[in-house]
C-alpha cells in the first residue's frame, strides 16, 4: 500500500503543533514580556515531481544585509497592500522565485513562528498545480532548489547542533540535503510539519 505524503501534510493542518520560535531548543532564554512582532507570511511551495512532491526552497544572495546565504523559503513581512500574511506570502514567492499565485492552491497554514530578528512567521502551504520554471530575484535570491517531501517528513534527518551567537550558545534543528544547509527558522518550521504530520 502507497501513501500520498501530501496526506501527512493534511493531517498536519488538521491537527497542528503550537506555536514554534527560534528559542525552543533554548529554554534559558528569556524574551522581554510586551515585545513587537512584525507580521510576516513565508510560503511553503509542494511542486508535483516524478518521484513524488518536492518542497521549493531558495538559498539566499551572499551580498543581502540579513540572514545571507542561508537557506529560506520565499516570503517576507506584511505590507500595507497585503490583505494578509497569506497574501504576502504569494505576492513574495511571486517576486522572488516568479511562482505566479494562480498556480498556488493554498492548502491551509501553521502555528506562527517567532524569530530571532522580531518577526511573527506564518507558514502558509500551497500546493504547486503544475510545473513552473522559477526565475530568481536578481539581488536576493541565488539558487532556488527542491527537496523530496518525504525527506522532510522523516524526523530522522534532523538533527540539533550548536554555536555561539551573541556570546551565547545556540542550539538550532537543521535539515542538510546534499550541498545545502537547511537550519534555523526555515529547519525548525520544516521540522514542526514533520512532527505532527501522520506516519506511513
Amino acid at each position: 500500500m502507497t501513501h500520498d505524503p501530501l496526506d501527512r501534510v493534511r493531517a498536519a493542518l488538521i491537527n497542528p503543533s503550537g506555536a514554534s520560535s527560534d528559542f525552543d531548543l533554548n529554554p534559558e532564554t528569556v524574551l522581554p514580556e510586551g515585545r513587537r512582532l512584525r507580521p510576516a507570511g513565508v510560503l511553503v511551495p509542494i511542486l508535483p515531481g516524478r518521484d513524488g512532491p518536492r518542497v521549493i526552497l531558495t538559498k539566499r544572495s551572499s551580498a543581502l544585509k540579513h540572514h545571507p546565504g542561508q537557506i529560506a523559503f520565499p516570503g517576507g513581512k506584511q505590507d500595507p497592500g497585503d490583505a494578509d500574511v497569506i497574501a504576502a506570502a504569494l505576492r513574495e514567492a511571486n517576486e522572488e522565485i516568479g511562482l505566479d499565485p494562480a498556480l498556488v492552491e493554498v492548502m491551509g497554514t501553521m502555528p506562527m513562528h517567532e524569530t530571532v530578528t522580531g518577526f511573527c512567521v506564518t507558514p502558509v502551504i500551497g500546493r504547486v498545480l503544475r510545473g513552473f520554471d522559477p526565475v530568481p530575484e536578481a539581488g536576493e535570491v541565488d539558487e532556488v532548489f527542491d527537496v523530496p517531501l518525504t525527506y522532510l517528513l522523516a524526523r530522522s534527518n534532523y538533527r540539533i547542533e550548536a554555536r555561539y551567537w551573541r556570546g551565547t550558545l545556540r542550539r538550532y534543528y537543521t535539515v542538510p540535503f546534499g550541498p545545502y544547509y537547511i537550519w534555523g527558522a526555515t529547519a525548525r518550521i520544516l521540522r514542526g510539519i514533520a512532527d505532527v504530520s501522520e506516519q506511513p
